[in-house]
């Protein structure tokens, strides 16, 4: 017995199985991956990478997507009174702000140089 499978065109069959992959990951809330691997089909064939390297790839993407998700969601917690970055930040003289060791801090080299 013949199935279906046989008849349908390879480009069809393998946007089915696409298709039902990204159906896959996202029923078990894997988002990241999915748009990761959707941006990939868009940009370059994943066949250009190795089966190890499509797999980093693919888990990079997820942990990125839930640790910005993190992010997110515990800076809406902390109820911050306001939202500054360091460009935003007013280094008028009534505040006692040094803007040239605040910017030297900014860069974080000082977490490589072991200094406290």
């Amino acid at each position: 017995m013949k199935t279906s499978v046989a008849k349908i065109p390879t480009s069809k069959r393998a946007s089915m199985n696409i298709q039902a992959t990204l159906e896959k990951l996202s029923g078990l809330r894997l988002a990241g991956m999915g748009k990761s691997y959707r941006a990939l089909l868009e940009t370059r064939h994943p066949q250009s990478l190795t089966a190890d390297e499509l797999i980093a790839h693919l888990v990079d993407a997820e942990w990125d997507y839930r640790q910005e998700r993190k992010t997110v969601r515990l800076m809406k917690t902390a109820s911050f009174r306001t939202r500054a970055t360091f460009p935003e930040v007013d280094f008028a003289a009534g505040r006692s702000l040094d803007k040239n060791e605040l910017l030297r801090l900014s860069d974080c080299s000082w977490v490589t140089k072991n200094e406290l």
